[in-house]
C-alpha cells in the first residue's frame, strides 16, 4: 500500500472519517475489496456521493490511462467492506454489494458528479476509458431470509475448502512419494540413470517450477480462497455482533483464529516461493488442515444454529 494511501486511512480511522491535506472537507469512505488475483483485503481512500439508500464512488484513478486496481477486485467479487464517518465522531464499518452502473444511468450519474466537482470532467477529459460508477449497496442483515442464505453460504464455501484441501494433500503426498522413489533410484553415489532422475526430482522437487506446475497453482489458489473467504467473513461479524449480541465471544475466538490462520498460509506461501521440498510442503499442509478443520466445526456449531433459528 503506498505511503501515502496509509496515512489517509490511518487519518481517517483516528478522527472519525475526516481527514485534512488534499481530502480535507471531501465526502470520504475508505473502501476495502478482496484481491482478484491475491484473495487479500486491499482498502482505498475514495471520494463518494449518496444517491437515495446507495453510495456512489467513482473508478476516476485521477484521469490515468488505466482503471484503479479496487475497481477490477470488485469486478471480480463485489462483496466489499464499507468505512464512513459518523456525525457522532465515529466510524461506522458495514458490508456492500458494489454494482457498476451502465449506459444512461452512468453517463447521467457521471454528469452529476463532474458538475460537483469539476476535476471529475478533468479525469474524464484525460483519459481514452470511460470512468465507471459504482454504486455500493449496504448488505441488510435484519431479513431472516438473508440470515438463511448466509448460513448456506458458510456451509457451501467450507465444504469446497475442504475439498480443495483434500486433493492439495493428496497431490503434496503423490508428489512427495515420487521424489522418495527418485532419490532411492539415483542411490548414495547419483550415478545410474543420473540424467533421467535429474530431470524428475527438477520437475517434482524444485518448489513453485516443480510444484509450479498444476500443484503449485493449485497451493496458491486455495491460500488465496481461503484469505478472501476469511476476509469476506471479518467484513460481516461487525454485522452480525450487532444482529445476535449474544455471539459477541464466538465472534472474538473466530476473528482470533483468523490471524493464526492467515499466519500459517503466509509461513507455506513462504515454504512454496522458497522450493521446499513436497514433504515439508505436505507437512505444512496437514498442519494447516487441522486448524482449519476445528475453525471450520466450530464456526458451523456457532453461527448456523444462530442464523437458522426463528426469531420472534
Amino acid at each position: 500500500m503506498p505511503d501515502f494511501n496509509r496515512q489517509v486511512i490511518e487519518e481517517f480511522r483516528a478522527n472519525g472519517g475526516r481527514v485534512g491535506g488534499m481530502f480535507e472537507g471531501a465526502a470520504l469512505l475508505l473502501l476495502t475489496t478482496t484481491g482478484a488475483r491475491s484473495g487479500r483485503a486491499h482498502t482505498n481512500p475514495a471520494v463518494y456521493v449518496r444517491d437515495g439508500a446507495r453510495l456512489l464512488v467513482f473508478a476516476s484513478n485521477a484521469g490515468g490511462p488505466k482503471h484503479p486496481a479496487w475497481f477490477h477486485n470488485l469486478s471480480a467479487d463485489p462483496y466489499v467492506t464499507v468505512e464512513l464517518g459518523t456525525p457522532e465522531g465515529t466510524v461506522e464499518r458495514f458490508g456492500a454489494t458494489a454494482v457498476v452502473t451502465e449506459g444512461e444511468e452512468r453517463d447521467r450519474l457521471y454528469a452529476e458528479q463532474a458538475e460537483r466537482d469539476p476535476g471529475f470532467a478533468a479525469y474524464q477529459a484525460a483519459t481514452d476509458r470511460l470512468i465507471p460508477v459504482v454504486a455500493l449497496h449496504r448488505v441488510d442483515l435484519g431479513d431472516p431470509a438473508r440470515h438463511r442464505a448466509i448460513a448456506d453460504h458458510l456451509v457451501k464455501v467450507h465444504a469446497e475448502l475442504r475439498a480443495e484441501l483434500t486433493a492439495l494433500r493428496e497431490g503434496l503426498g503423490s508428489a512427495a512419494a515420487e521424489t522418495a522413489v527418485t532419490a532411492e533410484a539415483t542411490g548414495p553415489t547419483g550415478s545410474a540413470d543420473a540424467a533421467d532422475t535429474a530431470s524428475t526430482a527438477d520437475t517434482v522437487v524444485r518448489g513453485t517450477p516443480t510444484l509450479g506446475g498444476q500443484l503449485a497453482r493449485h497451493c496458491l489458489t486455495f491460500c488465496g480462497a481461503l484469505h478472501a473467504h476469511h476476509h469476506n467473513e471479518d467484513s460481516a461479524f461487525d454485522l452480525l455482533e450487532r444482529e445476535f449480541p449474544e455471539l459477541s465471544d464466538s465472534l472474538d475466538r473466530m476473528r482470533e483464529e483468523h490471524k493464526v490462520v492467515a499466519r500459517t498460509v503466509e509461513e507455506l506461501e513462504a515454504l512454496l516461493t522458497s522450493g521446499a521440498a513436497p514433504t515439508t510442503l505436505r507437512a505444512e499442509v496437514d498442519r494447516l488442515a487441522t486448524r482449519l478443520e476445528e475453525h471450520f466445526a466450530y464456526e458451523e456449531a456457532q453461527l448456523v444454529p444462530a442464523l437458522t433459528r426463528s426469531r420472534p
